[in-house]
């Protein structure tokens, strides 16, 4: 395309120069939210990978740790004292497992950064040069 000196090109020629210039700039950003929506749909995705491998981790250790702990400690202690320090030890890594998973699905974390800071930038261009 060339470039037209300012003062030369008509009305209608900067009209459909703008309403060109703006369709091209709508096609660009939504090509930008739907790859950067796909990354976040694949977040999800891992993030739900994480809540469940940590949830089978947590039904693992209970069944294998909490027989193998509760069997070992009842030596030094009460068996029933023994279950109960195995049952909390368990449950606190499940929940540390679990809670990894729920803050990596924070709407924070899914939320198309990119898309929208291209958005802002492209209104505040917008807006000077309209100025």
């Amino acid at each position: 395309m060339s470039v037209e000196p300012r003062d030369s090109r008509s009305v209608p020629d900067l009209l459909s120069d703008i309403l060109r210039e703006a369709t091209e700039l709508f096609r660009t950003e939504g090509r930008l939210i739907r790859a950067e929506l796909s990354d976040k749909f694949a977040q999800i995705q891992l993030a739900g990978g994480s809540l469940v491998a940590g949830a089978i981790c947590l039904l693992v250790s209970l069944i294998v740790l909490a027989g193998a702990l509760v069997t070992a400690l009842a030596k030094f202690m009460d068996p029933a004292w023994a279950a109960l320090l195995v049952g909390v030890i368990v449950a606190v890594v499940g929940v540390v497992l679990l809670g990894a998973g729920k803050k990596s699905m924070e709407a924070v974390n899914l939320a198309p950064k990119r898309t929208l800071d291209q958005l802002q930038k492209d209104g505040q261009l917008a807006k000077e040069q309209t100025r």
